[in-house]
């Protein structure tokens, strides 16, 4: 996920919605007048546990929230969405947009007291680029032609040809060149032991209950007003809101149904600061398309057709959400809004599946070919209640046209690890989060199709492939825009996914908390300036 995952802890959230808003304006008029204090914990529930703290090496959303708190990049998105410096103090950018020199922060240390110079910089831009690297994330690295670091506060890229998330792609953590140099970063203690020069120093992991983090009382961007970030493993939403209301947990992301039917009441809301906004995440359907059953886009189509992304929208998000048709956000620039393709319709997907040879059935109304029954799994990750409803509702959707579905529901490392990694599924039911440059090299170019690569549904398509790099290699915002939007238009008719819907976000937070401001990146972009007063402080945790 690129840009989709690294800078998944710069854009956590996007857009703006919140809810109670009387209420939340109100509480906050009074709390104004508490005073910042150090000290206390914040305990967040969370369903998947990390892979690794080594954010090259990570592909899941688990592992680069953990990291968001631990390292830096060079840039990061503020709190309107715009880009600024992080471990940069500023940059310059030369005319021609191919060279961008960075001017670090100087008198930045690592957790261990050692200084962050260029050389860290330089280390991690080679180790991305290495062969041997097993990441996701190289390819906007190997746009550069040449990489300097001239002194120990500058560092220096030039790029070939214009790369228009060039600037966005610098939100890679940048890693500890003085513990990494010369030793294989696969085998490097830093994966359960990182060292990064972010708001929190890594404590503990005590695997499969929770990571502790210690803020940093050296941080460049001052000390978090929050002394303790405790992750806690709770793979069922539930049981996690039975520790919400218990007070065993102080920050969640509800479900629609907990959002909508059981946080309404007085006491809850006395308690508890709830929020919603649209975020750039969707939700999909993706078909192994090394599978002969899923060869034929005929077949995709009608499963598409045969699915009713408004009765997911309404059954499964309780209308916290929308339908989604294509893998940009909706408001977003690059958004085709004519992109709809195959809109419900069961009776015209019977017609395509007999047109693909799917024509009879057997004594159980399963459509056959060749003396084989349509049926496939589908795998997705426990814990997410809405992931599990969506399956059961495609599963009595595609029984309805003669499709048997079984469902396979996974715990999280295992879901990546033995499944995607091996390309080991027939369908998997995921979703992806997205940064703000509309750029997806890295999930639809045929050339990352190999092991721990995003495409990992196989989809290759050599237009989608010259759009891509197209989008990628002009600075115009208009000729981007028509390349995503024919982009759209191809995935739209080749249903390599079957885009299902657009959640929201719908995150609750103990009202002990302060400085909570709701931004159009959410509420997280300033969580080191969260605090509880004093007299409100927990000692036991």
């Amino acid at each position: 996920m690129k840009r989709l995952l690294s800078l998944f802890s710069l854009v956590i959230f996007f857009g703006l919605s919140a809810c109670n808003q009387q209420k939340t304006e109100s509480q906050n008029i009074i709390k104004s007048a508490d005073k910042p204090a150090y000290g206390d914990s914040l305990i967040e529930g969370t369903i998947g546990e990390p892979s690794t703290l080594i954010p090259i090496l990570a592909s899941d959303s688990a592992s680069h929230s953990v990291a968001a708190l631990i390292y830096n990049g060079l840039v990061k998105y503020d709190k309107d969405l715009n880009i600024v410096g992080d471990l940069s103090e500023n940059w310059d950018i030369s005319p021609d947009g191919l060279t961008i020199t960075f001017h670090l922060k100087k008198g930045v240390k690592w957790h261990d007291g050692q200084e962050f110079t260029s050389r860290d910089v330089m280390y991690t831009y080679n180790v991305i680029r290495n062969p041997k690297t097993p990441t996701a994330y190289a390819e906007d690295f190997m746009q550069v032609k040449k990489a300097e670091a001239p002194d120990k506060y500058t560092f220096r890229v030039h790029y070939a040809k214009p790369f228009a998330p060039a600037l966005a792609s610098w939100g890679m953590s940048i890693l500890p060149a003085h513990l990494l140099e010369g030793k294989d970063i696969t085998t490097s203690s830093l994966a359960r032991n990182p060292i990064g020069t972010g708001p929190y120093k890594f404590k503990s992991w005590v695997p499969g209950q929770k990571i502790i983090l210690e803020s940093n009382h050296e941080y460049f961007e001052g000390r978090p007003f929050i002394d303790r970030y405790i992750y806690r493993i709770i793979p069922d939403s539930s049981t996690m809101y039975m520790e919400l209301k218990a007070g065993g947990i102080d920050m969640m992301d509800l479900t629609p149904v907990q959002y909508q039917r059981q946080t309404n009441s007085k006491e809850f809301l006395q308690r508890f600061n709830k929020y919603r906004y649209p975020v750039p995440t969707y939700t999909y359907l993706g078909y192994n398309l090394r599978k002969p059953m899923f060869a034929d886009k005929r077949v995709r189509q009608a499963i598409t057709m045969a699915i009713d992304k408004d009765e997911l929208v309404q059954g499964v998000l309780l209308g916290l959400g929308q339908p989604a048709h294509g893998p940009f956000q909706p408001g977003t620039w690059a958004y085709n809004p004519d992109n709809r393709p195959f809109p419900y319709n069961p009776e015209k997907a019977l017609k395509l599946l007999g047109e693909a040879g799917w024509a009879t059935r057997n004594k159980d109304g399963i459509l056959m070919k060749d003396g084989k029954p349509f049926q496939f799994t589908i795998i997705t990750n426990q814990g997410n209640d809405e992931r599990i409803k969506a399956a059961q509702i495609i599963q009595y959707r595609l029984r309805k046209i003669g499709i048997d579905v079984k469902i396979r529901v996974l715990e999280w490392a295992s879901l990546l690890t033995n499944y995607i990694d091996t390309r080991n599924f027939d369908v998997v039911l995921m979703a992806w989060g997205l940064s703000q440059d509309p750029d997806q090299y890295e999930i639809w170019h045929s050339s990352k199709t190999g092991p721990k690569e995003l495409n990992f549904v196989g989809f290759k398509n050599s237009e989608v492939d010259r759009l891509l790099e197209e989008g990628r290699s002009t600075f115009d915002k208009e000729k981007r825009k028509k390349y995503y939007f024919k982009l759209q238009e191809i995935l739209g008719e080749e249903q390599p996914y079957t885009f299902l819907y657009i959640p929201d976000a719908l995150p609750v937070v103990s009202a002990r908390f302060r400085g909570v401001k709701p931004a159009p990146a959410g509420i997280g972009y300033n969580f080191i300036r969260w605090y509880v007063p004093k007299d409100e402080q927990l000692t036991d945790r």
